[in-house]
């Protein structure tokens, strides 16, 4: 009893919903109309196409079938034409410009990392610069202002190599380098630009920005002078990555290390000639070595120390085969036994500690001799437990060398040869190779070498030249990143990183540097703004000097550092602030701030608007060089961050981090409120892409074919697919096999468009659609499901995931379309009259349909989808996608009761279909049994008769009649197939809630095929059923 009251107050209450329209049902009542199911469920399959005899042939005209000329597919030259057409017809190139001085209330800004320019567009490029195109679009079309401005970083050693070529530097000066490096750069970006043009990035390609423009310039200079007034930024002499090769300071960023580098390592002895005074009273211990370790055997002449760890255990062993005493932690006693072929005797074993006040004699400088010293960085890992300390070639080293005030001695040059201080055997031999040689040939010679072995390791190498690096002392310009570690965390403990898994990267990059080498030795950059005094070598540099130096930067560009007479860099007035002696003291600096600087700065460049500030001479905006519209948006806020940054893994140790540093020091904040970091291009095996394998993809190639290689042109948007549906947070692998894929995803859903196209000829939704709550239930029920489509699409976008997009794309076509609601249709779109309720009710949602499909994919594929939109109706001529806004939405799509009945009906016919695997369901009668519940409600609302070929139920199943009856028939053929089967309501939120059975009959029709729509609702073969008998009288 109770369940019949529930169950008669949710009929009531769904009653009253429904009555809004007619007064009575869960839904109102279906209308009645023919339905049947046309051969072939795809929409290139030709729908209700049937082999022609002669009856058919006679009806043939009476038929509404798709008539489109969109394409079904394009390739080769006329691919490639379409696609530049629509550029141009579309405005793609003024796009930017467009959405730039519309009102809107919301901005989206992307701080574009700036490409090197150093050589031609790679698929590296291609990836990233699409995948934030991808963004700017979709955040363009749903409303938002976005602020891109592509940028490039114009200086470095790179392009100052390439541009020099086989001359290299040799009787060139400055500005004749810097020439020819500006020439050199100014043409890479030329033919960067132009591919990113061709891949259809969104931008106003004329206003980009420059790290050699001298706004720019000037911009970063304000970042150095306020990091230096702050004391991050200082002058020390102090061991850093030197690259020989390059001739130069390396940062970290600038490292590769190759995992397979070979060192030669060896075990040499240090003779410890003052015991230290805690065992010195020990028996046996006369003539005692100590053993070190190290792969860089040349750091050895420069030798200080012999460093121990004061907590751990060391032992005095005697060697079985020759009875040398040698002194090493004896936790690795054991292995070194095994090295050396020989059992070790342990004679004495003490703490670290205890070694304090030994002194060693140096093995390959006899007159000189060494401390043993306590250090925190000595490991037990490998080696001896005791480390040879050379302060000149190792960071650890030269701490251990500042605390104990020991000299930090060079004898390696810029090239990389031992100096005159290393002595006469030494003196011009390259450390790495034949110094290396001779220094252990010297430690042979005397005695003191024990073992050689190769060792295969890590090893830093220059990033550009791919050569070794070595550690060496220079006096050079770093930041204190030690001192902002700190802020740094916190603030990125604000920002949203995708992946997050990539946040521990950014975080042990953060505690890995403690200080940043900023300045290199070379001509092609932004000159360090210092003078020295030229008899002390002192440092002038302040506020005054800097702001002066800045003004003519932005004025004449940092080519005049060069061109300029000192004393037009260092006038009277700034020398008077600055309490200086006369310009004829003072010489201009020769070195210049490291790219990453340059490019780190970038926020300030681009994404700020500065005010006035006292500490500068120079008032007027920074970015006064960029038109008013082109200005970012969040030069207004409080808040002037960006609000992605996108690049490569490869940027966690590069430009987020130099970015982070410097916006950290100057403004308490990181530069981004999130950050993406994608994975790099690699080829379809995996490998890493390298003209010695053949494995490189050229993006123009991919584009417009390979002459030679015999590759298609893909055209742009095959591109773009592949980036999108990649998954960008790992590798992500190119080929012929991914293009392949991708142009035949286009193709299938170029099909899809077509359809949807062919059956919207002559209709105008304008004036000729219908409202929803006048539609039938499978049209409401398919703007419900493109509403959620939709949603799921918009997230996906929001989350830096095309990818998901594409998936969700795919199964929306391929379940809710061609498998189901094309092959429901076709009946009503080819075989109603033109202008019926019935037809236009799903021609309206066909229109949504394509509307909904072409804009979300449309910031993947902007060409397709504005080709899309010029044969699509309901929009003037001159109107384009990328101007008209992101998918509509209505609230009625998702209209409470529509779900259930529709996804009960799906559910009952799931079961017919399976219940005759193979067959043509228009050829079957079904019988569907289900006892007085809401269940019956929800299916009463689509068939209101008993019996019928021509209810909204009848075209669900496909069927030929569909009878709706609440108990089993005694009279059913005996050939009748049966199922069972139960459907769960759930309604408010879970208020009503019912398990409701059903069963259901299938029987062959007695009906026979009707000649003109093919459906078994004839009374004979000959004759129309009385539907088409009814249209065809009616058109004549």
């Amino acid at each position: 009893m109770l369940l019949l009251c529930r169950v008669s107050a949710a009929g009531r209450t769904l009653r009253r919903w429904g009555s809004q329209r007619d007064g009575g049902g869960l839904l109102h009542r279906a209308l009645s109309f023919s339905s049947g199911r046309c051969q072939g469920a795809g929409p290139g399959e030709g729908g209700a196409q049937p082999a022609e005899d002669s009856a058919q042939a006679r009806y043939r005209d009476t038929v509404l079938l798709p008539r489109t000329d969109f394409p079904m597919k394009l390739t080769g030259q006329k691919l490639l034409d379409r696609e530049l057409q629509i550029q141009q017809e579309c405005g793609f190139a003024d796009l930017y410009s467009w959405q730039r001085a519309r009102k809107a209330k919301k901005e989206f800004c992307l701080h574009d990392g700036p490409p090197y320019a150093n050589g031609d567009p790679h698929v590296g490029h291609a990836l990233n610069k699409i995948l934030k195109d991808i963004r700017n679009r979709f955040e363009m079309l749903r409303g938002r202002q976005v602020h891109y401005i592509p940028g490039w970083d114009c200086h470095g050693l790179p392009i100052e190599l390439k541009a020099l070529g086989e001359l290299g530097t040799s009787g060139l000066s400055p500005l004749q380098i810097r020439q020819k490096a500006r020439e050199f750069a100014v043409g890479a970006i030329a033919r960067q630009k132009a591919a990113f043009q061709r891949w259809g990035v969104m931008a106003d390609w004329d206003k980009c920005y420059y790290t050699f423009d001298g706004a720019y310039e000037a911009a970063q200079l304000k970042v150095f002078q306020e990091m230096h007034s702050k004391g991050f930024i200082y002058q020390d002499y102090k061991p850093v990555f030197w690259s020989p090769s390059s001739r130069t300071a390396l940062a970290e960023a600038e490292l590769e290390y190759n995992p397979e580098h070979v060192s030669r390592a060896i075990y040499a002895t240090f003779p410890l000639v003052t015991l230290p005074p805690d065992i010195a009273s020990e028996e046996g211990l006369e003539g005692v070595s100590v053993l070190v370790w190290t792969t860089q055997p040349w750091t050895i002449p420069a030798n200080q120390a012999v460093c121990y760890m004061p907590n751990a255990k060391y032992s005095v062993v005697k060697r079985e085969d020759n009875s040398q005493l040698l002194l090493v932690a004896a936790e690795r006693t054991a292995s070194l036994s095994a090295l050396l072929g020989t059992e070790l005797q342990i004679v004495a074993t003490f703490t670290g500690s205890q070694l304090q006040g030994g002194v060693c004699k140096h093995p390959t400088i006899p007159e000189k001799q060494v401390p043993l010293l306590p250090a925190n960085h000595v490991t037990m890992a490998k080696g001896t437990g005791l480390v040879h300390t050379a302060p000149a070639h190792g960071m650890d080293d030269y701490s251990v060398a500042s605390h104990f005030k020991l000299s930090v001695e060079c004898m390696v040059d810029e090239d990389g040869k031992f100096t005159e201080m290393a002595g006469p055997d030494l003196q011009d031999l390259a450390v790495m190779t034949e110094g290396t040689d001779k220094v252990i040939s010297m430690l042979k010679a005397c005695g003191a070498l024990i073992k050689e072995e190769q060792c295969v390791h890590s090893y830093p190498y220059d990033w550009r030249t791919k050569q070794p690096v070595v550690i060496r002392p220079s006096k050079q310009w770093f930041i204190n990143t030690e001192s902002l570690k700190d802020k740094a965390k916190d603030a990125l403990q604000k920002v949203r990183v995708l992946p997050e898994s990539a946040r521990g990267g950014l975080l042990a990059m953060l505690d890995k540097r403690t200080y940043w080498c900023i300045s290199r030795q070379r001509s092609w950059g932004v000159p360090i703004p210092v003078f020295y005094h030229k008899e002390t070598g002192d440092a002038l540099i302040n506020k005054y000097t800097m702001s002066h130096i800045a003004k003519l930067f932005k004025e004449k560009g940092s080519d005049c550092w060069w061109e300029l007479p000192i004393e037009t860099l260092l006038p009277p007035e700034v020398l008077k602030k600055s309490k200086a002696g006369p310009v004829s003291e003072y010489l201009r600096g020769e070195d210049v701030l490291d790219i990453w600087f340059d490019s780190g700065a970038s926020w300030a460049a681009v994404l700020e608007e500065e005010t006035e500030d006292d500490s500068l001479e120079e008032p007027e905006s920074l970015l006064s060089w960029l038109p008013v519209q082109l200005r970012p948006p969040l030069a207004t806020e409080s808040d002037p961050r960006a609000d992605a940054y996108v690049e490569g893994k490869d940027q966690i140790g590069g430009w987020f981090q130099s970015s982070l540093l410097t916006s950290v020091a100057v403004r308490k904040k990181a530069p981004y409120k999130s950050l993406v970091v994608h994975g790099f291009a690699v080829s379809e095996k995996g490998e890493k892409m390298s003209k010695s394998l053949g494995n490189v993809v050229d993006p123009d190639v991919v584009i417009n074919g390979g002459k030679d290689s015999g590759t298609p042109a893909y055209g742009a948007d095959v591109l773009r697919w592949w980036v999108a549906e990649s998954n960008v947070f790992s590798e992500v692998q190119i080929g012929p096999n991914a293009l392949n894929s991708a142009r035949d995803s286009i193709n299938k859903l170029r099909n899809t468009l077509k359809f949807l196209l062919g059956n919207l000829q002559g209709f105008d939704p304008r004036v000729q659609a219908v409202d929803a709550k006048e539609m039938y239930y499978i049209d409401q029920y398919m703007l419900h499901l493109l509403h959620e489509y939709s949603m799921k699409a918009t997230d996906a976008y929001g989350e830096f995931d095309a990818g998901r997009v594409i998936r969700l794309l795919q199964a929306f076509i391929t379940r809710d379309l061609s498998s189901f609601y094309f092959s429901v249709i076709k009946d009503r779109l080819y075989c109603e009259p033109e202008d019926s309720l019935g037809r236009r009710s799903c021609q309206t949602v066909l229109e949504e349909l394509l509307d909904g499909v072409t804009r979300s994919i449309a910031p993947i594929l902007p060409h397709l989808a504005e080709e899309v939109y010029l044969h699509a109706p309901g929009h003037e001529r001159d109107e384009t996608l990328f101007k008209s806004g992101w998918i509509k939405s209505v609230s009625v799509w998702r209209r409470p009761g529509l779900e259930e009945a529709m996804e009960g009906a799906c559910a009952i016919r799931d079961s017919f279909l399976s219940t005759i695997p193979g067959k043509n369901a228009a050829q079957y009668d079904v019988t569907v049994v289900i006892e007085p519940s809401l269940l019956f409600e929800l299916m009463e609302s689509l068939q209101e008769e008993p019996s019928s070929t021509s209810s909204q139920l009848a075209e669900l199943m496909m069927a030929a009649r569909v009878n709706l009856t609440s108990e089993m028939p005694r009279d059913l053929p005996p050939d009748a197939l049966l199922s069972h089967g139960t459907f769960l309501i759930n309604l408010e939120g879970g208020v009503i809630r019912e398990d409701s059975a059903y069963s259901i009959a299938v029987a062959p029709t007695s009906a026979a095929r009707c000649p003109r729509c093919r459906r078994y609702t004839a009374q004979s073969a000959d004759c129309l059923c009385p539907r088409c008998q009814t249209i065809v009288s009616q058109a004549q």
